[in-house]
């Protein structure tokens, strides 16, 4: 006969740091639809690299097609929604007690976050098309705090079931 598992300390903090993570990424992707064209604008003025330094050596990675711009935005707010909903779901197992799947789907989640925010905003965003250079288009900082939450709860998702005992 299965037995629910026992609610922990552990269980207890895994399960509202993913919603916290899900509650964050379902307003940013709420935000960015209801009020599309404020990160419209930054993403536009990211690719397009039209405040930076405007190096030579650098400028011929700028994307200035409106078409291409809005794309990517579009692209970035499907995921953030996805992300949000993976997380939510991640969130709702593990309140369920179904600790597996939800260690599962707040993995994926929180890999999608990490994804977004570390390799597009810091290392695309910040590096190759050099938002580190704007002083007015510089989303360097957020992105990396929303990385480093994301981190810290993945390693907490990812404790050993041992643990999770305590």
């Amino acid at each position: 006969m299965a037995t629910t598992p026992p609610r922990t300390a552990l269980h207890l903090t895994a399960t509202l740091l993913t919603a916290t993570v899900a509650l964050y990424m379902a307003l940013v992707a709420f935000g960015n639809i209801t009020d599309f064209g404020t990160n419209q604008q930054f993403v536009r003025h990211v690719l397009a690299m039209d405040t930076t330094f405007k190096d030579d050596d650098l400028m011929w990675r700028a994307v200035t097609s409106k078409g291409l711009q809005d794309a990517a935005y579009v692209a970035i707010i499907v995921w953030e929604t996805v992300a949000a909903l993976v997380l939510v779901y991640g969130t709702w197992l593990y309140a369920r007690r179904d600790d597996l799947r939800g260690r599962r789907f707040a993995t994926y989640g929180l890999l999608m976050v990490l994804l977004l925010f570390g390799a597009g905003f810091m290392a695309i965003g910040g590096e190759w098309f050099s938002m580190w250079q704007s002083e007015d288009w510089n989303g360097l900082d957020a992105a990396l705090r929303v990385f480093v939450l994301s981190g810290v709860v993945l390693i907490v998702v990812q404790l050993p079931a041992g643990a999770r005992d305590a």
